[in-house]
């Protein structure tokens, strides 16, 4: 798989000066984590759950949670068990699918439509996106392997909810379980979303907890996820389209102190991927959109940019701009019309790239200060390496511009397919 894969090979070599690398889900962690992009939730008990996966493959999603926590009630989870591992074999099988199932509204360059039944349903294995269940209790990771059988293979682990370090040690130690019974490397994805961690008397030690455990078991905790829908609910929140998780203060500090502990560039930090976007739907605007035109015309795209208002996405690209800048990477996702644009401002700008570049040229190892090849700004090694590393793992993955190619380009061209 690879990130822009759902595009015409003619289209992306027009976009990048660096392409997507190829990966899979025996890559590295490393690389694996940085790859995770916009990870897209379905409930387990979705009807035509193999259908829907295939069909998102096809739009460009390389990794997907299936639910069987907050997403579906406490009656369904025995169902949506016996609905995971039903079309799990399905999957394995690779057998095609109903090209009309699991329909989703999706943006377009100003038109929203119900259907799109010209989406190939009949991918192979090997096209699937990386595959995790979240789950409730950690039986269920156990009881889950068992149950899925050969079709195990195309799992890469489990989402832990409302992680601390006293349940998670259980989560963790089910895993490592499943793992010697599987034979095959299986992946955890804590969610930090617990009131221990969001209240201030607790947050410390509750950091510390969850950094001892996750210590622990590094080579098994491919990512930190944020869940921030379950830090507003303690405090009776709930953003507006017009807002991001950082104009909420209570988040935002909550974010920062993750990234603080968990987060840091020095070989003892995690990925730490950004909060949930709610927002999908048309609602009544209070504030300015926070797109501005210039982009947009530049690019002829004035009806893209439209659309994106129109569907309260102008405020995730802001908040994914804003994510970045605050050390997280990839987003939680629970619509298919935030894929894209997740995607395409993970693109490694060829700005970016030029920096990274010269900061780590070998002949740069005892530091100093340069002019940035653009004539913009100033390069100091050894304070802006890690950000350089961390950029050229990111270009590793998503790509470089081309250096007249902007993210109005990408979007469009993601958008397209």
């Amino acid at each position: 798989m690879r990130h822009f894969g759902h595009i015409p090979s003619a289209v992306r070599t027009g976009l990048f000066h660096q392409e997507p690398a190829e990966f899979t889900s025996d890559s590295p962690a490393r690389t694996l984590a940085v790859a995770l992009g916009a990870t897209l939730y379905s409930p387990a008990t979705r009807p035509r759950l193999a259908d829907a996966v295939r069909k998102q493959a096809g739009r460009g999603v390389v990794s997907m949670v299936l639910c069987l926590e907050d997403s579906i009630s406490d009656a369904e989870v025995e169902a949506g068990e016996a609905n995971l591992v039903r079309h799990f074999a399905d999957l394995a099988a690779g057998t095609g699918g109903d090209p009309s199932a699991g329909a989703a509204t999706h943006l377009s360059a100003g038109t929203v439509t119900d259907a799109d039944t010209a989406t190939d349903l009949t991918a192979t294995a090997a096209d699937l996106p990386l595959l995790f269940i979240r789950v409730r209790e950690p039986r269920q990771i156990t009881d889950l392997v068992d149950r899925l059988g050969a079709s195990v293979s195309l799992l890469s682990g489990f989402v832990l909810p409302k992680f601390t370090e006293s349940r998670g040690h259980a989560f963790l130690e089910a895993l490592t379980q499943a793992e010697r019974t599987t034979g095959r490397r299986l992946f955890a994805m804590p969610v930090l979303e617990s009131p221990e961690l969001l209240h201030l008397e607790t947050r410390a030690e509750t950091l510390a907890g969850i950094a001892s455990i996750t210590d622990k078991y590094r080579d098994r905790v491919l990512a930190l996820r944020l869940g921030v829908t379950d830090f507003c609910s303690a405090y009776g929140l709930r953003r507006s389209p017009d807002m991001t998780a950082y104009d909420i203060k209570i988040v935002a500090n909550v974010i920062a102190d993750v990234v603080n502990v968990l987060g840091r560039s020095d070989g003892t930090g995690f990925t730490v991927t950004g909060p949930v976007w709610e927002y999908f739907r048309p609602g009544e605007r209070m504030f300015k959109p926070q797109l501005r035109r210039s982009p947009f015309l530049e690019g002829r795209a004035e009806d893209l940019r439209t659309a994106l208002i129109e569907h309260d996405l102008d405020g995730l690209l802001r908040e994914i701009e804003l994510d970045r800048a605050n050390g997280l990477l990839g987003k939680t996702c629970i619509h298919p019309t935030h894929v894209v644009p997740v995607h395409a401002l993970s693109v490694v700008s060829h700005e970016e790239w030029s920096d990274a570049q010269d900061i780590l040229r070998p002949d740069r190892d005892g530091g100093g200060v340069l002019r940035s090849a653009y004539t913009n700004k100033m390069n100091e090694v050894k304070p802006h390496r890690a950000w350089a590393e961390r950029t050229l793992l990111r270009a590793e993955v998503f790509g470089v511009a081309k250096e007249d190619v902007g993210f109005v380009d990408l979007l469009t061209a993601g958008l397209a397919g």
